[in-house]
């Protein structure tokens, strides 16, 4: 018992310390920035900035509850009008972020989650040792495209929990866990609704450049790296693995009604987010509605789902599992978006993109390694959605200063921020996974540090080839 209170009474006391000392360093460096002529907007945005990157990363509150003080503050020292701090709440990626939400809940509420994840794993030669990891990986991947990363995972572990109780190979074992994890993860990157910090680049973008980033587009850049390193995690995973008998996998039974229709509403819904602008202008464009977006396209097959029988006297859809969401994640990201709008009202952005410039000075391998890196093992401690909040608006005015491509330095920084391998409180897949209390935390830093190292010079080949 004292071995497990006293990391807890840790824990508590640096809390305890952030909680004291995140006010107090932000007053100091918003009064030092005012006493240094740089002006009210620019030492509150700062300060407001500072206290809750401090409160985020040490968690004294509640992450959801340190997310409003943005929302709080900034109209209320003059930063920006409450308008634009409303428009953050009901940005069009706060909604189709809800709207994916909903339609994950949808999807595990129908069980079909439970037969792609098997049927995938069955297209891979069914369940004996490498092939075993490799299935699992492959529908955790593609599942956490289209929906979050962490119900993917939740939905997956109970079948993983019921194949890992018959292994007798406690590597395997620890290969499938860690498998299922680190592929939500990485194939959480494929599309712009598969995690939070795609959607908060792609803000970030449309808002340094003018250009819209295409659910299309944003799948040429991202599949490629999901593709190279999904296979890669599995190899390392599974390195020196020895062979197993055939393992019997749980049952899937006959095709019901509930499933056949979700997943027809699913895929209508992908094919409208995939061709809502490609090709030759899309949908919207043929319909004469261009000002049409992935949130209306999200939000009414929400709608669709919450009208369409499952066959069983109810809906696809109700409302008691829709609204069991994780709503402070929407918090999260709408407090990223005011803190997005306040660095540019304020100048401050222009600023430190000014202060990094030399960044960009060095060869191009260098910077987006730099990047990589850096972006990675912060979020290691940090949510990878607070990461990307307070970096995609730094590095979109470090391009600007230093005229260079944006995407070179902004689209590394969003992938890195979803490969973070080692910690459990890195990410929600690996926490979850560690819940099953069958890996330790010393297993998941040893392959996890590999791995953000492959990840590091796999986005920075595939960038570099890209962007470079």
């Amino acid at each position: 018992m004292h071995n497990q209170t006293k990391p807890d009474e840790q824990g508590n006391a640096i809390r305890l310390a952030a909680l004291v000392t995140g006010p107090c360093i932000a007053g100091l460096l918003g009064w030092y920035l005012h006493a240094n002529e740089y002006g009210a907007s620019v030492a509150w945005t700062a300060a407001i900035t500072l206290l809750t990157a401090v409160w985020w990363i040490f968690e004294p509150i509640p992450i959801p509850a340190t997310s409003l003080i943005p929302l709080a503050m900034f109209p209320l020292v003059g930063v920006l009008k409450p308008v634009e701090v409303g428009a953050a709440y009901g940005d069009k990626l706060i909604l189709l972020l809800l709207g994916g939400l909903m339609l994950s809940s949808a999807m595990e509420r129908s069980g079909a989650h439970r037969r792609i994840a098997l049927g995938m794993v069955n297209l891979f030669g069914g369940a004996s040792g490498r092939r075993l990891v490799f299935g699992f990986m492959s529908a955790s991947a593609l599942l956490s495209m289209w929906i979050s990363n962490m119900a993917t995972t939740l939905m997956l572990l109970p079948i993983v929990m019921a194949v890992v109780e018959k292994l007798t190979d406690q590597r395997l074992r620890v290969a499938l866990l860690l498998g299922v994890a680190y592929a939500a993860s990485v194939g959480g990157t494929g599309t712009p609704v598969g995690t939070p910090p795609n959607l908060i680049f792609i803000d970030s973008y449309q808002k340094a450049t003018g250009l819209e980033v295409t659910f299309t587009t944003w799948m040429t850049w991202a599949l490629p790296i999901v593709l190279i390193m999904i296979p890669l995690t599995g190899l390392w995973l599974t390195r020196g693995l020895s062979r197993q008998s055939k393992i019997e996998l749980p049952e899937v039974g006959k095709w019901r009604s509930e499933e056949i229709r979700t997943l027809v509403v699913f895929a209508i819904t992908a094919a409208l987010w995939i061709t809502r602008k490609e090709p030759y202008g899309g949908w919207s464009e043929a319909l004469g509605i261009p000002a049409a977006n992935d949130a209306s396209v999200a939000l009414l097959a929400v709608v669709a789902m919450f009208v369409i029988p499952n066959g069983k006297g109810e809906k696809l859809l109700v409302w008691e599992t829709a609204v069991k969401i994780p709503w402070g994640i929407l918090v999260l990201f709408s407090s990223g978006i005011a803190i997005s709008k306040a660095f540019e009202a304020s100048g401050l952005s222009v600023i430190l993109g000014q202060q990094l410039e030399a960044l960009c000075s060095l060869p191009p391998l260098v910077m987006v390694t730099l990047v990589c890196l850096s972006v990675t093992f912060l979020t290691e401690v940090t949510s990878n959605t607070a990461t990307s909040n307070l970096l995609m608006p730094i590095l979109a005015a470090t391009a600007t200063e230093a005229d260079v491509d944006h995407k070179l330095l902004m689209v590394p920084a969003a992938i890195s921020s979803s490969f973070a391998f080692m910690l459990p409180v890195a990410t929600g897949p690996n926490a979850i996974i560690f819940s099953s209390n069958l890996i330790s935390v010393r297993q998941m830093a040893r392959e996890g540090f590999a791995l953000n190292l492959i990840g590091t010079a796999v986005i920075v080949i595939c960038s570099l080839a890209m962007f470079g």
